[in-house]
């Protein structure tokens, strides 16, 4: 009887030990994904909505490129998710990537011919231009998802802390998808800088869900400006999508020109190759440097992001002076080679005669004086 007792206690105090696990295990869950519901972003209502539907770009609901796109295209005898997994692609660098703090430019600077890039790597770049700072697509978490958990993580660490920015006279967003709009590096800019930012139409609605005040959010269709710090900023085409839940294209993607009294940028976002640059150069070219998506492609989704001879094809089509690749190197977000993109431009740059510069994450480049190309990426690769 006692030996029966004795079981009857252990079968009870176990199952309130398995009983109180599964609770403490919901309850961490729970805390892990506290912030993933903010994380997808706002919707567009009222006002904001009112907007996005005057866009030529939106129709039935959702915004659209202009020409047809599709963002997966079946291959007859290719299966994604075993190439993700068994695939024999050399997908991260076999050392850690050589990171730079960015150092002065050489000798005195006349503020009106300043033009510099510094990269941080992925799409987050600096533009310094006649004196004022436009940053782009910042993302400075660990994973480019809503979630601490899951989803693509760094490479590399960035180069400089959030907090070691220089002060910033814009803040500019092409489109949000994780990895160029992430929900705690916009905080930490809120807090930190008083720049505005400049958004796609729609993107609004997630930068207000997340805090950041009606007067620093400024939203522009294709071919709307703003002048900001004596800054012409302008949102130019790219062939693209957006999207952070469930619910595909509910906000628009663009591409950027940057333009002083003096000196001009353009920034690809992510994009397909399309006719749009050759519009954008007439129209706003020629540009002294441009900084042009390269990695991330797969046959799979061709319309959608540009192969690395495409983005020289689009660089051409731009009048561009300076190729600055980015999009490379800091997340693993397709099935080639890590450092297949920069290869395939360097090679494509020499034998077109383009002018190229590879900097390290947090090298700055000097326009008018980049450095060698020396395939740095080799010996890590």
């Amino acid at each position: 009887m006692a030996r029966t007792q004795s079981t009857d206690v252990e079968r009870s105090l176990g199952r309130r030990m398995r009983g109180a696990a599964g609770l403490a295990a919901l309850a961490g869950l729970a805390w892990v994904a506290r912030d993933v519901p903010a994380a997808l972003g706002g919707r567009l209502s009222g006002a904001r909505a009112e907007r996005a539907a005057r866009s030529p770009q939106f129709r039935d609901g959702t915004f659209h490129n202009q020409a047809g796109t599709r963002t997966m295209v079946a291959e007859p005898g290719r299966n994604l998710v075993r190439e993700l997994i068994f695939g024999k692609q050399k997908r991260r660098p076999t050392a850690p990537v050589p990171l730079l703090r960015p150092s002065a430019p050489p000798g005195p600077v006349d503020a009106a011919d300043e033009l510099n890039i510094v990269w941080y790597g992925h799409a987050s770049t600096l533009i310094e231009i006649e004196g004022r700072r436009v940053l782009l697509d910042p993302v400075w978490s660990e994973r480019c998802s809503p979630s601490g958990l899951v989803g693509p993580r760094r490479l590399h660490e960035p180069p400089v802390g959030i907090d070691e920015l220089p002060p910033l006279d814009a803040i500019l967003i092409s489109h949000d998808h994780y990895d160029h709009l992430d929900m705690a590096t916009v905080r930490a800019l809120l807090a930190g800088q008083s720049a505005p930012f400049l958004v796609p139409l729609g993107v609004g609605a997630h930068l207000d869900r997340w805090g950041v005040p009606a007067e620093r959010i400024i939203e522009l269709d294709w071919s709307e400006s703003h002048r900001v710090a004596g800054l012409e900023i302008t949102a130019t085409a790219a062939q693209h999508f957006s999207g952070r839940g469930l619910r595909r294209d509910g906000t628009l993607w663009s591409s950027w020109v940057v333009a002083g009294a003096r000196r001009k940028v353009f920034y690809t976002g992510d994009s397909g190759y399309f006719d749009g640059y050759a519009a954008i150069g007439a129209a706003h070219g020629p540009f002294d440097v441009t900084l042009m998506q390269i990695g991330a492609y797969d046959r799979a989704w061709p319309t959608i992001h540009m192969f690395p001879e495409e983005a020289v094809d689009a660089h051409l089509d731009l009048r561009g002076g300076l190729f600055v690749p980015v999009h490379w190197a800091t997340f693993n977000l397709a099935l080639h080679d890590w450092s297949e993109p920069v290869d395939r431009l360097w090679a494509e740059a020499k034998a077109r005669d383009v002018r190229l510069a590879v900097p390290r994450p947090g090298e700055r480049v000097v326009v008018d004086e980049p450095p060698a190309v020396d395939g740095w990426w080799q010996a890590v690769a």
